[in-house]
C-alpha cells in the first residue's frame, strides 16, 4: 500500500500525459479540448517531495507548467504547489492524502470572477499508470465539476 512520504514516488520520471480539458468551467459546458503532452518528474529533499515539469499545448503555443509536492511529516499531508508560464503566479496549495491508494487534495483557486473550492483525485496508480482528475465547486462542496482529466502512461526514467 502506498503511504506517506513516498505517496508520489510514481511520478518520477517520464510520461505521456493524455489531457482531456472542459472548454469552460461552470457554466454548464458539455464540450471537451483533448491533447498530449510530456511531463518529466524527479525528487527534491531527498525524496520529501517531488517537481515535475509539464508542457503541452495551447492556444497555439506550447505551455510549461510544473508542480511542487512536499510531504509534511507532522501532519503526514502533501501539499501541492502548481504554476505555469501563462501567469508566473504559485496558485494557492492543494491539500491532502492517500488512503487506500486514491490520493485526495482540496484548496481553492479563482474561476470566473470569484473562488471556487477545487479538488484533486490521484488514483489508478500502478508502475507505468496514474489518473490524475480536477475539479470545482461553486457551492460549498456540495456538488463538484469535473473540468479536467489526465491519463499518464510512464515512457521513461
Amino acid at each position: 500500500m502506498i503511504h506517506g512520504q513516498h505517496d508520489f514516488d510514481f511520478l518520477v520520471g517520464a510520461w505521456l500525459v493524455h489531457n482531456r480539458r472542459l472548454v469552460e468551467r461552470l457554466s454548464g459546458c458539455d464540450e471537451w479540448s483533448e491533447f498530449d503532452a510530456r511531463s518529466d518528474g524527479r525528487m527534491v529533499l531527498g525524496g520529501l517531495g517531488n517537481f515535475d515539469e509539464i508542457a503541452f499545448p495551447w492556444n497555439g503555443e506550447t505551455l510549461y507548467g510544473c508542480t511542487l509536492r512536499l510531504f509534511n511529516p507532522a501532519t503526514a499531508e502533501w501539499t501541492l504547489n502548481w504554476s505555469d508560464s501563462a501567469t508566473g503566479v504559485l496558485f494557492p496549495p492543494q491539500i491532502g492524502r492517500f488512503n487506500n491508494g486514491v490520493g485526495h487534495f482540496y484548496g481553492i483557486e479563482p474561476c470566473n470572477g470569484q473562488t471556487v473550492l477545487t479538488r484533486f483525485i490521484w488514483s489508478g496508480i500502478s508502475a507505468t499508470t496514474a489518473r490524475w482528475e480536477q475539479a470545482f465547486s461553486a457551492d460549498g462542496g456540495s456538488t463538484w465539476e469535473t473540468n479536467w482529466t489526465m491519463d499518464f502512461e510512464k515512457v521513461g526514467d
